[in-house]
Parts: structure tokens; sequence; C-alpha cells
């Protein structure tokens, strides 16, 4: 089990590292992209050339294999906005709370539980502020590996675009049109 947790952290990374490839490459495009112990999918929203992509995951490997780490992390990953979501309702909810219960000592009357809001707002957006730094240290710990060790990237393909890539291409899209392209790219393991 944990082999496979930890093939599945250095794929997260080098999906990472594909992408910041691709960012510096290609202005205007999004990715979305999912890792698991085998490899990883990447879907593209954007005008960006099947040759690209291969190329950026070539230069992904050679750079983390070089020792650049940093490329692991990227800050819009799903670890990330899962830790600003949580963060930001927790923190809400316990303001909230709190408030109700503060206020309900002082006064009886149901309306003056509205003025329990402002305080739940600020504690969200603190939440919000401090999301982000622990999303990235959460990330860098437990969700992706830069040491790519023993990894080696056996193919990269063109696949079929699934239900979530049809999702994120509506959310991203907002109605308009957009390119969609979707990748699954292999890795093997020599250990």
């Amino acid at each position: 089990m944990n082999e496979l947790i930890s093939r599945t952290q250095r794929n997260h990374a080098l999906e990472h590292a594909t992408i910041h490839m691709l960012s510096h490459r290609y202005k205007g495009f999004n990715a979305q992209g999912n890792s698991v112990h085998d490899g990883f999918f990447l879907n593209i929203y954007g005008d960006i050339p099947a040759e690209a992509i291969e190329e950026a995951v070539s230069e992904a490997y050679e750079r983390l294999q070089g020792g650049e780490h940093s490329l692991a992390i990227h800050p819009n990953c799903g670890t990330v906005l899962l830790t600003t979501a949580t963060m930001v309702t927790l923190a809400s909810q316990m303001a909230f709370a709190f408030e109700q219960r503060r206020l309900r000592r002082i006064q009886a009357n149901p309306l003056i539980l509205l003025g329990a809001f402002p305080a739940a707002i600020l504690a969200g957006t603190l939440a919000l502020i401090v999301s982000r730094p622990v999303g990235l240290s959460l990330q860098a710990r437990f969700t992706t590996d830069g040491d790519l060790r023993d990894l080696q990237v056996a193919r990269v393909r063109k696949v079929k675009p699934s239900p979530v890539t049809h999702l994120f291409r509506w959310l991203l899209a907002g109605g308009k049109e957009l390119e969609m392209t979707a990748y699954r790219v292999d890795t093997i393991f020599n250990n």
C-alpha cells in the first residue's frame, strides 16, 4: 500500500511539473489532471499541439530528476483547493455558531442573529488567507514527491475525454466553445 501511495505522489509531482512547463510556453490555456499509481491523466483546455504535451512531460521529467523539486508544487492543485474549502467552511461555521450563542444570551430576538454574519465572514476571509500556504505545505508533505527516483515515462497518448473533462470544460468556458484534449501519461517503476 505504501508503494502505491509513493508512486501516486511521484506521478502527481510529474503532473504538476508538466503543467508548469506548459504554462511557461502557452498563455491562456487551462489544465486539469488526476494522478494514479501508474501515471496520470491530463486534460488540456485550449489550443495546445499534441507534440507540446510530450515535450512538456519530457522537460518536466528532466528538471525534476535534475533536482528542481519545487516544480512538484502547484498553487491550483486540488490539495490547495480542498484545504481552502475545508478551512473556510469550518472557520465560518465556528464563528457563526459562537456569535449565535453569544447573541442569544444578550437578546432573545431571532433577528439579532443576523449580527453573527460579519464574524462568520471575517473568519472565512482569514481562513482563506491562511489556507493557501497551509494547502501548499500539505501538498509538499503529503500529496506530491518531487524526487522521482526510479520512475520512468513509458508513453504519452491521447485518450477519450472523460465526463470530468467535459464538466471542467463547461465550468471553465462559461458557455463558450473551448478546445479540449485529454492525455494519459503512463509511467513505470524500475525497482
